[in-house]
């Protein structure tokens, strides 16, 4: 996949208003290979943005298109393989798997590919400080941990498009860094594009574009 576009795309629960948004209710392409932030306040459907796009909602007006494709047109079978393929999420309210362990939460996304061997992953715990929450459950850890745990997740599969809604809201500085470079050279690695949300701390990375949701 080389691009997304929203095409005067607007949440249904906005119909009526005129907001003043750099997304809303514009035409917008999102290229592979680039790196784009959006930044939001609370409320301004940032969360819905990213679920429009991963298709998990449809209640929006206008279009969204897949290389030109409309999404609105995509079978249960094709949203698997670009799920599996080309598109990845980090959500920001995590959606691990509380009674299993952080690194089973990562093998499950990770079976279904075999993108990572085991050694690759325990290094990027390593780096994010949690090597020794390997086999704790996720319910035993600090919100904090769990993100780290997220963000690899959604990195042991291929993509063309990443997705990050608020990936650090609960991460000093240090680990805000390691996670942005352990996210990038994957990014790079699959010449991917990224799509960061934020509605305040936001990863320091080399944006090639911000926009104002």
């Amino acid at each position: 996949m080389e691009r997304i576009e929203l095409l005067h795309t607007l949440p249904q629960v906005f119909q009526g208003r005129e907001p003043q948004s750099q997304i809303w209710l514009q035409d917008v392409t999102f290229q592979k290979g680039q790196t784009y932030l959006v930044e939001a306040n609370s409320g301004t459907g940032k969360s819905s943005l990213c679920s429009y796009i991963i298709g998990y909602r449809k209640d929006y007006l206008g279009t969204i298109r897949f290389d030109g494709k409309d999404i609105r047109k995509n079978r249960v079978s094709e949203w698997t393989s670009l799920r599996e393929r080309n598109l990845s999420l980090l959500f920001q309210e995590l959606r691990l798997f509380p009674e299993l362990t952080a690194m089973e939460n990562v093998q499950i996304k990770n079976g279904l590919t075999g993108h990572k061997n085991r050694q690759e992953i325990e290094t990027w715990f390593e780096r994010l400080g949690i090597a020794d929450k390997m086999s704790a459950k996720v319910d035993r850890m600090s919100y904090g941990q769990q993100q780290r745990v997220a963000m690899i997740r959604a990195l042991v599969q291929p993509f063309d498009f990443l997705l990050v809604d608020e990936p650090i809201s609960h991460l000093d500085d240090e680990n805000s860094a390691i996670m942005g470079e352990i996210m990038m050279e994957e990014v790079r690695k699959q010449e991917a594009g990224v799509i960061v949300t934020s509605i305040g701390k936001h990863m320091s990375l080399s944006y090639d574009k911000t926009f104002c949701l």
